[in-house]
């Protein structure tokens, strides 16, 4: 095999299953899914539902899906006998309802990140699907790369000893979204934090195994994102009037391992560059997530390891076959429902805190 997606791909020399896909919010992201979704054999677009009459009528030009709704309760009940599997790539605030409606109606869903607004919401997701025997899948995919890979296999192998801290950075210059309604907090849930903080949180949290958060401290900052801004940037242009997220927050979460976890996100920060990035330390050996190099000592040296390969396949690909695999059987779930509780905890435990003002426990 020349990737691992291949490997995915080729789980025996059967017929590929049928496997039936409806997307409940069709926006931009729902593109990506439906575009790999397609490239995958036995897999078919049967339905689309999203409030949007533009967004269906893409889905219809763009994609041939004529099963189309604005509400997606609607078409879980007409179109439920035709429907495997459910995407679910709404706004964070339509996670929860649509994920339920969606595991009621006895379908296997894939649900974007973040997982919910708020852990409450995110584990009556997880018990839905538990108690309705399906699937689901959150939508982490950084955890899939080759360089997430490697760390979790060095780490899970005792090379790297206890892991004492671990550093997360999801760091943009200037980077607002200006479409979408990223600076609705009703919407969303947050700003940075939960938006692209949650991808680098799931991705550090998966490298060291997944420890149970037992406390947060967090701060919040917003100095720009409410403001008109005339500063040229590739972002410019955002609704300042409707914002109401953070800019930056940071956070420190305990686990129950003894490790500590520091996360540091922005939309906007003076830095000199945008960061996405991860650095483990531990007893043993420590490494940088950006560039797989490993930090340990080799007899009386100090060595330096940089490894020649790691792997080549799209976190992407992975991701979405990953998903199939799961709906047909064919493959155990990376990314279950309880690691995206897991994850909505630390999110949700550093807002507490923030709002707070003091370091809150994490039940």
């Amino acid at each position: 095999m020349d990737t691992e997606v291949d490997a995915l791909r080729a789980v025996d020399d059967k017929p590929a299953k049928a496997t039936r896909v409806a997307i409940i919010g069709c926006g931009g992201i729902a593109m990506m899914h439906i575009k790999l979704l397609k490239k995958i054999p036995g897999v078919t677009i049967v339905a689309g539902a999203d409030i949007l009459p533009a967004a269906l009528e893409r889905m219809k030009n763009e994609h041939g899906v004529t099963s189309l709704y604005e509400d997606y309760n609607e078409m879980l009940a007409k179109e439920g006998a035709n429907i495997d599997a459910v995407s679910v790539c709404a706004p964070n605030g339509v996670h929860h309802a649509a994920s339920i409606a969606a595991s009621n109606a006895g379908k296997h869903v894939l649900c974007e990140k973040p997982m919910a607004m708020t852990v409450e919401q995110a584990q009556e997701m997880a018990d839905a699907a538990k108690r309705n025997n399906v699937e689901f899948v959150i939508g982490f995919q950084h955890r899939f790369e080759p360089r997430s890979k490697i760390l979790r296999d060095k780490i899970a192998a005792g090379d790297f000893g206890k892991i004492l801290y671990v550093r997360a950075q999801a760091l943009r210059r200037r980077g607002i979204p200006n479409w979408g309604v990223f600076g609705q907090k009703a919407l969303q849930g947050g700003g940075p934090m939960i938006d692209i903080g949650v991808h680098i949180i799931e991705t550090a949290h998966s490298i060291i195994g997944s420890p149970k958060p037992i406390a947060a401290s967090g701060s919040t900052f917003t100095f720009l994102g409410d403001k008109p801004s005339t500063v040229n940037s590739p972002w410019a242009g955002w609704d300042y009037k409707t914002y109401t997220v953070e800019d930056m927050a940071v956070g420190q979460v305990r686990f129950d391992s003894g490790t500590i976890l520091s996360v540091e996100t922005s939309f906007v920060a003076h830095i000199e560059q945008d960061v996405f990035n991860i650095q483990i330390f531990g007893e043993k050996g420590g490494a940088i997530w950006e560039s797989s190099q490993i930090f340990t000592d080799i007899g009386d040296y100090m060595v330096n390891v940089t490894p020649s390969f790691i792997g080549d396949w799209s976190m992407w690909d992975y991701k979405i076959q990953h998903f199939v695999d799961v709906v047909r059987g064919e493959r155990k779930n990376e990314a279950p429902a309880e690691q995206g509780v897991s994850v909505q905890k630390i999110l949700n435990g550093i807002y507490d805190s923030a709002d707070a003002g003091c370091e809150v426990k994490i039940d």
